[in-house]
């Protein structure tokens, strides 16, 4: 996806980064680009720069292997045992609401895929077997709780 690959671009990381490096190339660019850092002059560029800094590392972060890593149970949990309540396709993702009250985003989704998930008879089975367990994805429940 665009946004994953512009992220990582801005942050200066590959896709292996770890949550360390993550940490430490966020916390460099923050101290570079914190308004605080700033006169009038260039202020609000810092601004706009430290709130893209700051939801990419974010973004980076929500969908970084160690984080999946310690969801794993809990994510295997809704997509096997929860059903489907609604889903939702912009852009390339795919968010699937379960029942259980637990909300997933789905990067990198072909249309063709959403295509066939809106068609097929089980909708709940088709993820299970195409998209679960095929694309990179991030708990969208976990960025309210941590938002508030």
């Amino acid at each position: 996806m665009k946004k994953i690959v512009d992220y990582r671009k801005l942050l200066g990381v590959t896709e292996t980064a770890e949550l360390s490096e993550l940490r430490s190339v966020y916390k460099s660019l923050m101290k570079t680009w914190h308004p605080d850092r700033f006169q009038d002059e260039g202020r609000v560029e810092a601004e706009e720069k430290s709130k893209t800094i700051i939801e990419a590392y974010h973004f980076l972060v929500s969908i970084a292997p160690e984080t999946r890593a310690q969801t794993l149970a809990e994510y295997t949990a809704t997509t096997t045992q929860s059903n489907i309540a609604d889903f939702e396709y912009k852009q390339q993702v795919l968010k699937v609401e379960f029942l259980d009250g637990n909300v997933y985003e789905y990067f990198d989704v072909p249309r063709a895929v959403y295509t066939k998930l809106v068609n097929a008879d089980s909708p709940g089975r088709f993820a299970r077997r195409h998209i679960f367990n095929e694309f990179v994805y991030r708990s969208v429940n976990k960025l309210v709780a941590s938002a508030q």
